[in-house]
């Protein structure tokens, strides 16, 4: 159900997202294949924690959304790597692709719920490490391993395809045709190489040290791309399909992360301005037809607090697949064009466990950059196994 409506909370249990901050999103085996995870998400704590004036040890939990990691508490050993002192916990959240956004909601409902003692601020977000995520494999009956490429998530009577076979389930019963996909994707690259070329990006990411040279930005968008050439794609994954690696996501690897506190704290703090936590909402789907899981959720939310598509000033969406993404903003009456300002994953590439998190600090970044109080903005994930994830957000400043 949604939870955390506005105007029920007092300042010091109302969640608001005063800092957000991300790596370049690289492509997987790329310019960040050296680094594991919690070399990833340790300099984004850092940086958090210098930009809203938040000492180490006032931290009540670290809370990261990670989905192929190789286990063993992520959360705490970034936080550990980031220098945070031993008394900080952390805490590692695994719904797959929503990760990093059920991290975020997470945290928002501890501080709801008047968690954290001496200011309830936390730390959340996801990471991902594609490069370095562990092979998988099941013992045999002979002892000897048994590799499998992906875990399982439905049992065999719900079906439990994978996610481009799902995502031409979806393209087919919404109608979403192969041109409708193709021009998506071309704008997801067209905004992203115009944002970074405007310098939108510029204040959110956090420099990394790759292999070979620091690596200071994204590398998946495309710019010699065009309609031409995305429509000489073959179908990816099914015979006569529409979804094909040109209008899908990329795997990548990447970290983002934001701070969480009380408008109480931020005040305390001295924040300027952030993100209020209206609603958040996670829904269940058919496991077939599991790319629509974000419209679920999304509509369910928005229903809750008496809001339509139209009245939202902000949509981030993952843009896993094209299908998927056009046929959630469909079933919410949200116009594509008003999604995604900045291009999304099709064009900056799908760090599974962090990319939820980076939808949120888009949208902090994109309502400052608008200014406006009362601004209503909208993350949507869509998960494997059927789910989808969805966080109502408003932006407010402080007198």
């Amino acid at each position: 159900m949604a939870e955390l409506r506005t105007g029920t909370l007092p300042e010091d249990r109302q969640p608001v997202i005063i800092a957000a901050r991300r790596t370049p999103i690289c492509r997987s085996n790329g310019a960040l294949k050296t680094l594991r995870a919690h070399e990833l998400l340790a300099p984004v704590l850092r940086s958090l924690l210098d930009d809203a004036g938040v000492a180490p040890g006032s931290v009540a939990d670290v809370v990261i959304g990670n989905a192929v990691g190789g286990g063993g508490n992520v959360a705490r050993l970034s936080a550990l790597e980031a220098g945070l002192p031993v008394s900080v916990p952390g805490l590692t959240v695994d719904r797959q692709c929503g990760s990093g956004l059920d991290a975020i909601v997470l945290a928002s409902r501890l501080v709801a719920a008047g968690g954290g003692i001496g200011g309830s601020v936390y730390l959340a977000g996801g990471v991902e490490s594609i490069s370095t995520a562990p092979l998988r494999a099941h013992p045999g009956s002979q002892g000897d391993p048994e590799f499998f490429a992906r875990a399982q998530f439905a049992p065999p009577g719900h079906g439990d395809p994978d996610m481009g076979v799902a995502a031409e389930n979806v393209a087919a019963r919404y109608g979403i045709a192969r041109e409708r996909q193709d021009a998506f994707a071309l704008r997801s690259h067209c905004r992203a190489l115009a944002a970074a070329a405007a310098g939108l990006f510029d204040g959110e990411l956090v420099p990394l040290a790759g292999p070979n040279r620091p690596v200071t930005a994204d590398d998946g968008p495309r710019p010699g791309l065009s309609g031409a050439v995305l429509a000489r794609f073959p179908p990816a994954f099914a015979a006569g399909g529409t979804v094909t690696a040109g209008n899908s996501c990329f795997d990548a690897d990447g970290a983002a992360a934001v701070v969480i506190t009380s408008v109480q704290r931020a005040r305390e703090l001295g924040a300027r301005d952030g993100l209020l936590v209206l609603g958040t909402d996670t829904a269940g789907v058919d496991p077939q037809f599991l790319g629509i899981g974000a419209a679920a959720a999304g509509r369910r939310l928005l229903d809750a607090v008496g809001l339509t598509g139209g009245e939202l000033g902000l949509v981030e969406f993952n843009e896993a697949f094209a299908a998927q993404a056009l046929a959630c903003l469909d079933l919410l009456a949200i116009d594509p064009d008003r999604a995604n300002l900045d291009g999304g994953a099709l064009a900056l590439g799908h760090a599974y466990g962090a990319s939820g998190a980076v939808l949120v600090t888009r949208l902090l970044a994109q309502a400052r950059r608008r200014g406006s109080d009362g601004l209503l903005a909208l993350a949507l994930i869509s998960i494997a196994g059927g789910m989808g994830t969805a966080a109502l957000l408003e932006y407010r400043t402080f007198p």
